[in-house]
């Protein structure tokens, strides 16, 4: 069995949490562990968002992604592949 903790929560915020749960076939234990790892996810797009924002900004970035991407991006072409 996996370890468990207790966590102390306002009535309404459980009684809230438990209906989201439910709407989805889930228990709340199980809906908890999903919106962690979605914030998880979501933590980690905006790592990534911050770090290719802070790429773009330096000299020669932009000229060597057209260079090796072409405008349109890997693995397409603009003749429609002709």
């Amino acid at each position: 069995m996996a370890d468990t903790t207790a966590v102390e929560l306002d009535t309404d915020v459980h009684d809230r949490l438990t209906a989201l749960a439910a709407e989805r076939g889930l228990s709340l234990p199980a809906y908890l562990a999903e919106l962690a790892s979605a914030q998880e996810r979501e933590a980690s797009l905006v790592r990534a968002t911050r770090a290719f924002e802070r790429a773009v900004d330096r000299p020669g970035f932009r000229e060597a992604f057209a260079r090796d991407f072409g405008p349109a991006g890997p693995g397409t072409r603009s003749d429609g592949g002709r």
